[in-house]
């Protein structure tokens, strides 16, 4: 029998737009549209951030985080919701002053990064394990916070996604599981080809699937033009896979995607012609353990 493979769709992220791919959606009426066709083409799993409306520039105003599920809610799709906690956390030393942040850092406190999660109670969140160099940032999620940041999510009821960007990244993850902050089973997002994090290629994958504690659900994403090679790499590893707009702007060398949906489209194709089949937001919170939406 085939298996089903889980899909998410990451939306818009919180990278600079630069006008490179006018589809991404922007405002929360356009963020709720795409999660609504994603989840219409295939996509159990929509994962979100927002924008502030004005400017296209990321955004943590609980106000839009709340019109993009209440739309999504009330529009009757059935769709597994994964709110981001990953903004507030890019620090950039000042100029002068390296213990003065440079006005362009988003470091806040580790409250404000949950406290959406807390109000909409989303069936996911993801939560970023550790710290690195981000591009020319730094992204900064330290021991103390996310402990304290998966205690709330925990409470709030919400299953953490445990998004990590390197091997190291993992036994700090499995530090969390032992803790027992985390309920079983957990769930892993491998994140590839970030700068300046774990490269995109098979051996990585396979890498740090191999570091994943037992019984581990796991999903993998590679930016850019490695984005549909990872769906297929991570579909014979056995894991689930991530596409959308945050992570890759082409649905072919060149050509730039219309939508969230049809890179959804191409990603169930991929996984079609492996022999598996996208997975239903039925069978994800099966699989994944989650709670009642």
């Amino acid at each position: 029998m085939s298996r089903p493979v889980i899909i998410t769709c990451a939306l818009t992220g919180a990278g600079e737009l630069s006008g490179k791919n006018k589809a991404v959606p922007v405002t929360p009426e356009q963020i709720a549209d795409s999660a609504i066709a994603a989840a219409r083409a295939g996509a159990a799993i929509v994962h979100i951030h927002v924008r502030d409306p004005a400017t296209g520039r990321p955004s943590m105003r609980i106000e839009l985080y709340q019109e993009v599920v209440e739309r999504i809610r009330r529009s009757g799709v059935d769709v597994v919701i994964n709110l981001t906690t990953g903004a507030g956390a890019r620090y950039m030393p000042g100029a002068e002053d390296p213990l003065v942040a440079d006005v362009k850092s988003t470091l806040t406190h580790w409250r404000k990064r949950v406290e959406h999660v807390v109000a909409l109670t989303p069936e996911i969140c993801s939560l970023d394990v550790g710290s690195m160099n981000f591009g020319d940032w730094v992204f900064v999620n330290t021991p103390v916070d996310l402990r304290e940041m998966a205690k709330v999510i925990r409470e709030a009821g919400a299953k953490p996604e445990l998004e990590v960007f390197d091997l190291g990244h993992i036994r700090l993850a499995r530090h969390l599981i032992d803790k027992e902050l985390i309920a079983p089973p957990p769930l892993f997002q491998l994140c590839l080809g970030i700068p300046w994090g774990a490269p995109a290629t098979p051996e990585t994958m396979l890498a740090m699937r191999d570091q994943l504690p037992p019984g581990a659900a796991w999903a993998s994403f590679g930016v850019g033009a490695t984005q549909f090679p990872m769906v297929a790499q991570a579909v014979l590893l056995g894991g689930h896979v991530r596409v959308g707009f945050e992570d890759n702007l082409y649905l072919a060398h060149g050509v730039t995607a219309p939508s969230n949906a049809a890179l959804v489209e191409k990603a169930a194709a991929i996984i079609t012609q492996l022999g598996e089949r996208p997975a239903t937001p039925r069978e994800a919170r099966e699989i994944l353990k989650l709670r009642a939406a």
